[in-house]
């Protein structure tokens, strides 16, 4: 979503390239660049200008060590005010109550029912009974589709497809809840506009009846600073708790983002891309700043390793490994565990450095779709050993993965030289900590 502030900021950081010292020229000349690329990231302009101006505060009269160079002190701060306009400390959600009721509101086309199958998800991840609500009245196919949702993920989904009265439903289902334990309730509703005077009382009467624990407003971050508008005004009606951003991995520019906490006053409290129900994230404003920085988000990374990666099969991989019998059975299933970290290139763009260098590269999931299938066309004895695969095989294993014989060889010749890493790392007696960085659970 950055990509291009990112681009931005850094060639505003330029301005400092070479030189010794912090001046008010070259502040201001970079200063006036960081200004530029906020508000081209739709950026609220007086959010932009009150930035621009605590970073030039900052940055004038500070001295410069011989280990920091002007352009590293100017990153550092802008690193800084970027995170606290984005609110400074992650905030995360109430679920007290019994149930707890999780109130989702907002726009049409916000992505409200797939969030609400998304925090479904995570909450169930983390141990939670939870279960939907369905009171869109409005759209029959939202029923349909937080039952589809609901059924992916393993959740019960509440719905009375012939009632349209959505606070009747709403109250049957937390009284289904208590009888049937669960400990929280997620409310998807009808999207609305701020215009419609009907739809706005609904979901305040909604709220008023409910008593949620929590009120999360849905916001597409590709309508960009309308976004932060509308969010406004939801606002002043709801008063609600927390935003959601969705659809992060759209062609958007990044605006909302940067500027709702300090128009609304509210936290970000998650941030959703794609349509995978793994793919919802708590926000964390320090972390966003430093890929918005082109600095990674390590951390990030390695928490979706953990949730990813089950710790059994990695203790099982690191023994194969030691004994030099890692096969292509194992490396299809490091694949599987990898495919649910996430968008591919969203999760390269958390190591540092790598976003400005994927900015063109087109990655997905499908990048991976050849590479399983030739491994699905090989024979179990081929997979356990892959030096038995001669010619004849590799016609064969070519024809039936709708690959080429040039691919088969080339994932052959990847898969031994992989092989031949792992033992002589093993030899060098540096496999062990090798193998621990590879386990996001350690020892």
């Amino acid at each position: 979503m950055f990509d291009s502030l990112s681009l931005k900021l850094e060639k505003a950081f330029q301005n400092l390239k070479g030189q010794g010292r912090i001046t008010e020229i070259n502040v201001a000349n970079t200063v006036k660049e960081i200004r530029k690329a906020l508000i081209d990231a739709d950026v609220n302009y007086k959010v932009a200008k009150e930035v621009t101006d605590d970073i030039k505060e900052k940055a004038l009269g500070q001295n410069v060590l011989t280990a920091i160079s002007p352009g590293q002190l100017l990153t550092k701060i802008t690193n800084d005010e970027l995170t606290r306009l984005m609110g400074g400390e992650s905030e995360d959600i109430n679920i007290e109550g019994n149930p707890a009721v999780i109130l989702i509101a907002g726009l049409q086309g916000s992505g409200k029912t797939t969030f609400s199958g998304k925090l479904a998800s995570y909450l169930k991840r983390q141990g939670r009974q939870v279960m939907l609500a369905a009171c869109d009245i409005y759209r029959p196919a939202a029923i349909d589709q937080l039952k589809v949702l609901g059924q992916q993920i393993g959740v019960e989904v509440y719905a009375e497809p012939e009632n349209k009265d959505a606070i009747k439903i709403a109250r049957a289902a937390i009284d289904y809840a208590k009888k049937n334990n669960f400990r929280i309730v997620i409310v998807d509703t009808a999207g609305r506009l701020a215009v419609d005077e009907a739809m706005m009382d609904e979901i305040a009467g909604l709220k008023e009846a409910l008593k949620p624990s929590e009120t999360l407003f849905v916001v597409d971050s590709m309508t960009g600073q309308d976004a932060v508008n509308t969010a406004k005004t939801f606002n002043e009606r709801l008063n609600f708790d927390g935003v959601v951003l969705t659809k992060l991995d759209g062609d958007t520019r990044g605006g909302a983002a940067l500027s709702i906490r300090r128009v609304v006053e509210k936290p970000i409290k998650f941030v959703s891309s794609g349509e995978k129900m793994e793919a919802l994230d708590r926000f964390y404003p320090d972390r966003m700043a430093g890929r918005i920085l082109g600095m990674g988000d390590v951390v990030s990374l390695v928490e979706k390793a953990q949730e990813s990666f089950n710790q059994e099969e990695a203790a099982r991989l690191q023994k194969k490994i030691r004994k030099n019998q890692f096969d292509f059975n194992d490396f299809l299933t490091q694949l599987e565990q990898i495919k649910k970290m996430g968008n591919m290139k969203d999760l390269l763009g958390m190591v540092p450095g790598m976003g400005k260098a994927l900015k063109d590269v087109d990655i997905d999931d499908n990048s991976f779709k050849p590479i399983e299938a030739i491994i699905r066309s090989m024979t179990t004895k081929e997979r356990e050993n892959p030096d038995v695969i001669n010619s004849s095989r590799k016609n064969r294993i070519a024809s039936g993965s709708g690959t080429s014989v040039q691919q088969v060889n080339q994932l052959l010749k990847q898969f031994e030289d992989m092989r031949k890493m792992m033992k002589t790392m093993n030899k060098m007696g540096g496999g062990k900590r090798a193998l621990s960085a590879l386990n996001p659970f350690g020892r």
